[in-house]
């Protein structure tokens, strides 16, 4: 048996395509504004790919540049000046920010219903007592790659590995929402390859390049891998790879999520998709 492979791609662009129709139908301006903070070339690569991408369907991106040298006082005064300006409706802060300032002090300024990324510990929290709110997207997207595959969620055992406070747990709470039996455990947890091989639904978002293998996964499970890491391949050179063993975990399981390619494109999906929720609301 092969795993079917979850194509994070193809699911992206059927969720653009989906957002492409309500603009057009909502006949509203939606706008995504981005702040982005020094000369991070990565950063700065992601911030023109974005762009690219929201003019493809419709969004208007608006990019605020600070300077190399921007303060904490300088970034927060940007964030709260966008949070009272009516025109804004959809807000995301580039990553990384200078060295000494706190991500999560800055992400937490952001207002709760512009919080596109769904960082602000308020969405987070939100999310936990299942009020409307603006969900963590790698989170979303994690979940939506499930239910693609059409394993019923209530009464399924889920084992989340990892516990991140913007994918591990708000993931968690997403699928005990969907009433899934759902255990988190994180690299340290005690025999851990027993919990892992019981579950219908394996999630690695554990940061560790192949922690989960083969002998780890039920025959036929769901595995999504979030994971992305950078490894020097068998060539020399550097690549990209999850925290799923893909080659030998594709022979037993029976949906795999590929990296790249699966939960990276899907992630940017559900940001476009709550910035056009947070625009039309």
């Amino acid at each position: 048996m092969s795993a079917v492979v979850i194509d994070g791609k193809a699911l992206s662009a059927a969720v653009r395509e989906r957002l492409v129709a309500r603009i057009k139908q909502a006949n509203r301006p939606v706008r995504l504004d981005a702040v982005l903070t020094g000369n991070d070339r990565a950063a700065g690569i992601y911030a023109e790919n974005q762009a690219k991408t929201c003019a493809a369907i419709g969004i208007d991106y608006r990019l605020h540049r600070l300077a190399d040298g921007a303060g904490y006082d300088d970034i927060a005064g940007r964030v709260l000046l966008l949070n009272t300006d009516e025109d804004v409706r959809a807000i995301m802060m580039h990553l990384p920010l200078p060295a000494g300032i706190d991500v999560e002090r800055v992400q937490s300024l952001i207002a709760p219903e512009k919080d596109v990324e769904g960082v602000n510990p308020a969405n987070i929290g939100n999310v936990v007592y299942g009020r409307r709110s603006l969900v963590p997207c790698t989170a979303l997207a994690a979940v939506e790659m499930i239910e693609s595959t059409g394993v019923t969620l209530r009464g399924a055992r889920c084992v989340i590995v990892g516990a991140s406070n913007i994918v591990g747990k708000p993931i968690a709470v997403l699928l005990m929402r969907a009433e899934a039996t759902v255990i988190s455990t994180n690299k340290f947890t005690v025999d851990l390859p027993s919990l892992t091989r019981s579950a219908d639904v394996v999630v690695a978002a554990a940061g560790v390049a192949g922690l989960i293998t083969r002998s780890m996964v039920k025959p036929g499970a769901v595995v999504i891998d979030v994971g992305i890491n950078r490894v020097v391949g068998p060539d020399g050179k550097s690549m990209t790879v999850g925290d799923v063993a893909h080659e030998e975990v594709r022979e037993i399981a029976g949906f795999l999520s590929p990296v790249p390619g699966g939960v990276g494109p899907m992630t940017v999906a559900m940001l476009l998709r709550n910035t056009v929720d947070a625009a039309l609301r």
